[in-house]
């Protein structure tokens, strides 16, 4: 099936950006993005997607996750002083 999507200029640059990111060609990005979201609407369990997901972030950005995140979420989202131990 063929399918022509008439986007604005700027929606279009950002396709070719995301592309572009991810090594593929603008047709191809789009085609992931849309089987994306259509394997979401069968609403599989919220921690497939969360391990889905998890795959695709840089094992450098999870080295850089502050060891004790966990225990000191409010500090790292809020600014909230570090509880002690």
């Amino acid at each position: 099936m063929n399918l022509t999507i008439e986007l604005p200029d700027e929606q279009q640059a950002a396709l070719s950006s995301k592309a572009r990111e991810q090594g593929v060609s603008a047709e191809e990005y789009a085609h992931r993005v849309l089987a994306h979201d259509l394997e979401a609407a069968e609403q599989r369990p919220i921690w497939e997607i969360i391990a889905e997901n998890m795959k695709r972030v840089p094992s450098g950005d999870l080295a850089a996750l502050p060891k004790d995140g966990l225990n000191q979420i409010d500090h790292y989202v809020y600014g909230a002083p570090k509880i002690l131990p």
